[in-house]
C-alpha cells in the first residue's frame, strides 16, 4: 500500500517509537534490532490502527508477484520476530492481534510524536501558569472578557493555603515527569520544549555554526582499544564534515585535547567554535555503545544528549544516527542529499571495520606503510566497503614518494577507482585520484577536477583543501592557493600540517618573511617539527641570509644533505659544497639519494648539465616531486635555461 502524503514520520505506542522514514524501531530512545520486512509490516499495521490488514494486502505491498519466496513462511516469521521484539504474546496480545486465516490488527493506541508532545507541553504550560499566578487554572478563574491585563491579574482570587500546596505538588509532579521525559527524549519532547517553553521564557537557542568533536573516551580502559575510540571519533568528525552549513574542526586539532582537563569554554575559544561534542564509546565483543552530548561552550549549556547502541556490523548506521541527531540538536537544516548520506543502511564486516580503523590510526600517525597494510586487509575482508579502498588509495599516493612511482601510483589509482565504483560520493577517493593525476599523470586539469569534486562532496575535509592548495601553488595561482590553505587552517586550526601548507604556498610565492613567520607558529605547536625547521632553513637561503641558514641547518640536523651543498655553494663556499656533492654521488650510485635533491645541489653550484641530467632521470621515473620544480625557488639559478622550459612543456604545463 502507498503511504499517505500526510503520514507523520514518527509513530508511538507505549514505550516504543517507530521512525517510518529511517525504518528504525526504538524503545525508550534505544534502537532495537529489527529486519526491514518485519518493520514494514509493523508500519502497515500502525498506519491503520484497529483495522484488519489482510495477509493478501501484506503480500501485495511487500512481496511483488514476481518474487519467488515461501510467502506463508515469510510473513509468519516476520510476525514472530515482531512479537519477540515487542515482548508481545500471541495468546494475550497487547499490540498485534491475529485474526486466523484473515490477517492482523494493531490493537494498541497509536500516537504521533506531535500529539504526545502537544499534550505534555500543554500540561507543562498549565503548571507554569499555576505556579506563577499561585491560582488554579480552571474555568472558575478565567478572567472576564474585556478586562485589561492589570484588571485581570487583580481579579484573580487568592486561593486558600491548602490549595496552594496542592498546586505546588501538582507542579512538582509535572516537573518530575518532565525530567524523566527529557532524559529519555520521549516524543521528541526535549527539542520541542526548547523551541516553545524555553524560548517563551526569554532563553533563545544559540545559533551554532561551528562545532568540534572532542576525543571520545574509551570506557573499556583497555589501551589496546584506544585505536577504536579514536577511530570512532575520527569517523564521526568525517561524517559531520559533510554538512556544508556547519564548520567542523578536523581530527588533528581535536585530538590535541585527548585527556585534557581544560574547561570547555577555553577549548572552544582556542578552536574558535560555538559548540563542543563530548562523549564516550564502549566496545564489548561485537556490540558498540556511543554516548554523546552537545554543549554550547560559552555558557556550558547542554543542548542535547543521547546514547546509542548497535552491533558492530551496523556501526555505519550508528554513526549516521549520531551525526544526524547532533545536527538536529544544534538546529541545522539538512539537505536531502546530506540526509541521504547520514542515513546509511549498509552493514559492514566487523573484522573489516576493525582493520579499517587500524588503518586510520596508522594513517593519522603518518605511517603509510602500516596504513596500507590494514586498509588492504579491510578491503580483502569486505570487498564492498568503499572507505577501505579510499584509505588504501591515499596510502599509495603517499608511498609514491618512497617507492618506485610507476609501481605505486597505478595501484593507488586502481584503489580510488574501485572506491568510487562502490561509492561515487567518497571524497577521499577523489582526493587520492587528484594526487595521482598531479604527481604521476601530470594531468593538471584532471587533478583540479578531482580536488574540486572532493571539496564539493566534503567541504569540511581539510585534506582536500590542502591538496588543492598544493596544486594551485604549483600552478602559480598563489592567491587561490592561500585561500584554500587558510580554509584548511580554519578547519584544523591546531594542525602543524595545515599551517605548514600556508607557509609552503607563501614560500613559493616568494613571500619569505611571511612563510618564516608561519613556520614559527608551527614550532609553537610542535617544537620538534622537522618540516617547519626545513622551511625556515630554506627561507633563509632564499633570502640570502646564509649565517642564519647555517644555524637552522644545524637545528634541522643537516650533516651533509644536497641542501647544505646548495647553501655552501650560494654562500661562496664552493669547495665545501663540492665535497658534500662527491659524498652524495657515491651514495647516489647505490640508490640512496633522490635524483631530485641531487638536481638542487647541482643547481646551487651552477652545474647545469648535471642538474638537468638528474632532472631527466626524475622525468623518466615520474618522480613524485617533479611538479614542484615549476615554482620551487631552489631551481631559480637554472630557471632561465631553455632546457628548464622544455621540461615544463613535456610535463604538459601550460605556457
Amino acid at each position: 500500500m502507498s503511504e499517505p502524503a500526510t503520514m507523520p514520520r514518527l509513530l508511538r505506542f507505549g514505550a516504543f517509537e517507530a521512525d517510518l522514514k529511517t525504518g528504525e524501531l526504538r524503545k525508550h530512545g534505544l534502537k532495537l534490532k529489527l529486519q526491514i520486512q518485519p518493520f514494514r509490516i509493523l508500519a502497515m499495521l500502525m498506519e491503520r490502527p484497529g483495522e484488519l490488514i489482510t495477509r493478501e494486502e501484506i503480500r501485495e505491498a511487500l512481496w511483488p508477484a514476481d518474487t519467488f519466496i515461501d510467502f506463508e513462511h515469510s510473513v509468519n516469521s516476520s510476525i514472530k520476530k515482531l512479537r519477540e521484539v515487542l515482548s508481545d504474546d500471541a495468546e494475550k496480545p497487547r499490540y498485534i492481534e491475529t485474526l486466523p486465516r484473515r490477517g492482523y490488527r494493531f490493537i494498541a493506541p497509536v500516537e504521533t510524536a506531535q500529539q504526545r508532545g502537544d499534550q505534555f507541553i500543554a500540561s507543562v504550560e498549565t503548571a507554569r501558569r499555576a505556579v506563577s499566578t499561585s491560582a488554579p487554572v480552571s474555568p472558575a478563574t478565567t478572567p472576564a472578557a474585556g478586562m485589561s491585563p492589570v484588571q485581570q491579574v487583580g481579579a484573580v482570587r487568592e486561593p486558600p493555603r491548602r490549595m496552594g500546596w496542592v498546586i505546588a505538588l501538582a507542579a512538582c509532579a509535572v516537573v518530575a515527569s518532565l525530567a524523566v521525559m527529557l532524559a529519555l527524549d520521549v516524543a521528541g519532547i526535549r527539542d520541542r520544549l526548547m523551541n516553545s517553553v524555553g524560548t517563551r521564557h526569554g532563553v533563545p537557542l544559540p545559533k551554532i555554526e561551528s562545532l568540534a568533536v572532542l576525543p571520545l573516551e574509551n570506557l573499556s580502559h583497555d589501551p589496546e582499544q584506544e585505536y577504536f575510540a579514536d577511530g570512532m571519533t575520527d569517523e564521526l568528525i568525517t561524517t559531520l564534515a559533510r554538512i556544508r552549513s556547519l564548520r567542523i574542526i578536523s581530527r588533528t586539532s581535536a585530538m590535541r585535547y585527548k585527556g585534557t582537563k581544560k574547561p570547555l569554554p577555553q577549548i572552544a575559544r582556542e578552536l574558535n567554535v560555538d559548540a563542543l561534542v563530548e562523549g564516550s564509546v564502549l566496545r564489548s565483543g561485537n556490540r558498540v555503545r556511543i554516548t554523546a552530548k552537545v554543549i554550547y561552550a560559552p555558557t556550558d549549556r547542554h543542548l542535547w544528549a543521547q546514547t546509542y547502541e548497535s552491533d558492530l556490523q551496523d556501526v555505519l548506521v550508528l554513526q549516521g544516527e549520531v551525526a544526524r541527531a547532533i545536527a538536529e540538536g544544534v538546529r541545522v537544516e539538512l539537505t536531502p542529499q546530506q540526509e541521504s548520506h547520514l542515513t546509511s543502511t549498509r552493514a559492514v564486516n566487523p573484522e573489516a571495520y576493525v582493520a579499517y580503523l587500524k588503518g586510520r590510526h596508522f594513517w593519522n600517525e603518518i605511517n603509510p606503510f602500516k596504513a596500507a597494510e590494514y586498509f588492504g586487509q579491510a578491503a580483502q575482508l569486505d570487498p564492498t566497503y568503499a572507505p577501505a579502498y579510499g584509505g588504501l588509495a591515499l596510502s599509495y599516493t603517499i608511498l609514491g614518494y618512497f617507492q618506485p612511482p610507476s609501481e605505486v601510483f597505478p595501484k593507488g589509482k586502481s584503489a580510488a577507482e574501485k572506491a568510487l565504483a562502490l561509492d561515487p560520493g567518497l571524497a577521499e577517493a577523489h582526493t587520492a585520484l587528484g594526487i595521482a593525476k598531479l604527481n604521476f599523470d601530470w594531468d593538471w586539469a584532471g587533478a583540479e577536477r578531482e580536488f574540486k569534486r572532493a571539496i564539493e562532496l566534503n567541504p569540511g575535509s581539510p585534506d582536500a583543501h590542502l591538496m588543492y592548495a598544493l596544486y594551485l601553488s604549483i600552478m602559480s595561482r598563489f592567491d587561490e592557493g592561500l585561500r584554500e590553505a587558510r580554509r584548511g587552517v580554519e578547519l584544523d586550526p591546531l594542525s602543524p600540517l595545515a599551517i605548514g601548507e600556508v607557509a609552503f604556498v607563501l614560500m613559493n610565492a616568494r613571500r619569505y618573511d611571511e612563510a618564516i613567520a608561519q613556520n614559527q607558529k608551527v614550532l609553537e605547536l610542535e617544537p620538534g617539527s622537522g618540516a617547519a625547521r626545513f622551511q625556515i632553513y630554506s627561507g633563509y637561503i632564499y633570502k640570502g641570509m646564509y649565517p642564519e641558514a647555517l644555524t637552522e641547518s644545524r637545528r634541522w640536523g643537516d650533516q651533509g644533505s644536497p641542501y647544505l651543498a646548495y647553501l655552501y655553494a650560494m654562500a661562496g663556499k664552493k669547495k665545501a659544497a663540492l665535497k658534500i656533492v662527491e659524498n652524495l654521488e657515491r651514495e647516489a650510485r647505490r640508490g640512496h639519494v633522490d635524483p631530485y635533491n641531487m638536481a638542487i645541489a647541482y643547481a646551487g653550484l651552477g652545474d647545469k648539465d648535471h642538474a638537468f641530467a638528474a632532472l631527466e632521470k626524475c622525468y623518466g621515473e615520474r618522480n613524485a616531486s617533479m611538479p614542484q620544480m615549476k615554482t620551487e625557488a631552489f631551481f631559480d639559478p637554472i630557471r632561465s635555461d631553455p632546457r628548464f622550459q622544455d621540461l615544463l612543456r613535456r610535463m604538459n604545463f601550460p605556457p
